[in-house]
């Protein structure tokens, strides 16, 4: 059985929920990722940070990147999925809450990120186009 830690891209580096956005967009540039994972002062994870949260949720705002926090864009609760946890889990938990990067936890411990990319290359052709779909659509 394929499972998370098989297809995920490991060592996953995340931003402080006290770092500020403009680290965040400084992390984002030197990894060359488009997210990052927030975690608290307790290494849990938080929620995930975007560019595009970024440029929509700070920039557009007209607030400042360099007081902003990161933890202060961070919603709800993390949608995660378990390291052990099998493909098929991966693509129905993508699909289900719609997001294009799910952090792979091994406890309480952030051990990697399957990315939509990831997720289609582990997948048959069918279930790769319909995670496509159902991520792109409203």
């Amino acid at each position: 059985m394929t499972t998370a830690r098989d297809i995920m891209t490991g060592g996953a580096e995340c931003i402080g929920a006290q770092e500020t956005v403009l680290d965040a967009a400084r992390k984002l540039t030197q990894l060359g990722v488009g997210a990052l994972p927030i975690c608290g002062t307790d290494e849990r994870l938080k929620g995930m940070l975007t560019d595009r949260d970024i440029v929509v949720k700070v920039l557009g705002a007209d607030k400042d990147p360099a007081t902003v926090k990161a933890g202060d864009l961070a919603q709800g609760e993390a949608v995660t999925i378990g390291a052990d946890d099998s493909a098929d889990e991966v693509f129905a938990t993508m699909t289900s809450h719609k997001v294009r990067r799910l952090p792979v936890i091994d406890g309480h411990t952030l051990v990697g990120v399957v990315a939509l990319a990831d997720a289609a290359r582990a997948l048959s052709d069918p279930k790769a186009g319909q995670l496509v779909e159902a991520l792109s659509t409203d």
